[in-house]
Formats: structure tokens, sequence, C-alpha cells
């Protein structure tokens, strides 16, 4: 059965079980998960949950164990690696905990390094820097595009990191723990940044985070136990916070789930 077109990320049973010496560890267990063209979604969950190996599978790094995941409709299973390459370089995004980025190398450049792998960016050196110089404006660093990462604040770096993650236009922005290595400024900076991202592009973004102040931002909350969903906040745009201010308490709207670890039922479903 077809997705709906606004449906981006698809999940029906979606399972991942590794393989510890004589033990089966069951990372995820059967999850059904689904994310509209531009929601913002937090992810949450204490470590072992299993909210990494979702990001995982769901930025095509990892493969499931048993299951189905869609992206924009296409079944991921059925993609070789070299698609599955492709797909990583052109329609999906990732900002991590560490930036990542080239030590030596200008902002622009570090931004711009994605366009030299990919088969529909543009071709030519001056195309790429547009494009690049275009996105740092866009985060707000304009007047930063020569300096190189050591000259740059921890939120600059991350700011250039997130540049780098939109450079290719993805269809999903995957942001794991995106503000773990900043103070709390910062980070409030920085989702300030992928909110207006978010409002203004309608840039579908995930993350994963296990600061409660972090996932105020988000249109949804999904909270993950031993590899289960458990529940699932939606709350309206108007609840997130506006400005960097202490954090509140959550909205209302959670849907809590009975829990049984051995299967996850959906839990996003209007």
């Amino acid at each position: 059965m077809p997705s709906e077109p606004d449906i981006v990320i698809e999940t029906h049973g979606l399972s991942r079980t590794y393989r510890a010496g004589d033990i089966d560890v069951q990372a995820l267990r059967s999850i059904d998960f689904t994310v509209r063209r531009s929601e913002l979604v937090a992810i949450m969950g204490a470590s072992g949950s299993g909210k990494s190996t979702l990001m995982a599978i769901l930025g095509c790094l990892d493969r499931p164990t048993a299951g189905q995941y869609l992206l924009e409709g296409v079944d991921v299973a059925t993609l070789s690696e070299p698609e599955l390459a492709r797909i990583r370089s052109e329609r999906l995004g990732f900002v991590f905990q560490s930036f990542n980025l080239l030590p030596r190398t200008s902002a622009l450049d570090n931004v711009a390094l994605p366009l030299f792998y990919s088969r529909t960016g543009p071709a030519g050196v001056i195309e790429r820097r547009s494009r690049a110089r275009a996105t740092l404006r866009l985060l707000g660093l304009g007047d930063r595009e020569k300096n190189t990462p050591g000259q740059l604040s921890g939120g600059q770096q991350q700011r250039v990191a997130i540049a780098r993650a939109l450079i290719n236009s993805p269809a999903v922005l995957l942001a794991d723990e995106p503000t773990g290595n900043l103070d709390t400024r910062n980070s409030h900076e920085i989702m300030e940044a992928l909110v207006a991202l978010n409002r203004e592009t309608q840039l579908t973004l995930i993350i994963v985070t296990h600061e409660p102040d972090i996932a105020e931002y988000a249109d949804r909350v999904v909270t993950m136990r031993d590899g289960c969903i458990v529940s699932d906040e939606r709350r309206a745009p108007a609840a997130r916070p506006a400005t960097t201010t202490a954090a509140r308490a959550f909205g209302t709207g959670t849907r809590f789930l009975a829990h049984d670890p051995s299967v996850c039922r959906a839990s996003d479903r209007p």
C-alpha cells in the first residue's frame, strides 16, 4: 500500500537485534513510527532505550533485523549499498554531537564539501561556493566564511555543521544530540536556529536528545524505553519556547502506551 504524499518516514514492525557473545540483544522491538513532511520531532530516552539505533536505521546507516522502513515511499531494504550511499548524500542531512569539521579548512569549504560527492549538485567551484555562502548566511554566519573551526565558538561550529547538512537540500535532517557539546546559551541558540529552519523552509527535522528543555522545542516528543515507543506527545507550534528561557513543563496531549517490552504498538497515529 503506497504511503500518503505528506509522509516522509514510515516504519512497520521495525526490529533490530544485535548478537553480543551468546546473547541476542533486542535494541528495537516492532516499532511503528510515522513522520510527516515539515514535522519537528524529538526522540528521548535513557541510554539503551533504542533511540540511537532507531536514528541509525532512519539515516540508512544500519539495517533492521525485521520490519519495513519506507523513506519517501521507497522501501529502503530493497536498495543496494551504492543506492543507500546516494540517499545519505542527497536526501538526508546529518548533525552530530561532535561537529566533525575539517580543522584546517574554512567554514565555506567545510559547508561546500558534500557538493563534491553529489550527482545533483552544481559542478563548478564557483557555483558550489555560492550555494555554501548562501547556506552560511541562512545560519547567520555570512561574516565567518573564511574562519577555520578553531577560530569559531562551539555554537558557531555547530551552525557550520548544520549548514553543511543542509547544503544538498535534504528531505530530512537527522540531529543526534546536536547540543551535547554546548553550554546552555549556545544550546538554545542552536535550537532556535533549527526551529527557524523548520518554520521558514518546512524542513523535516528529527532530533535525538536526553535533555527535556531541548525536546521542548519540538512539535512532537517521542519517548523510548527498552526498544519501544512508550509515549508520543503532540503539541501545537505555539507551545514551543520562543526565546532562551528556562525550561517549562511539557504541554498537554501525551499519549502513554501500555509498556510490554516484547512488542511495541503504533504510538503516533491520530
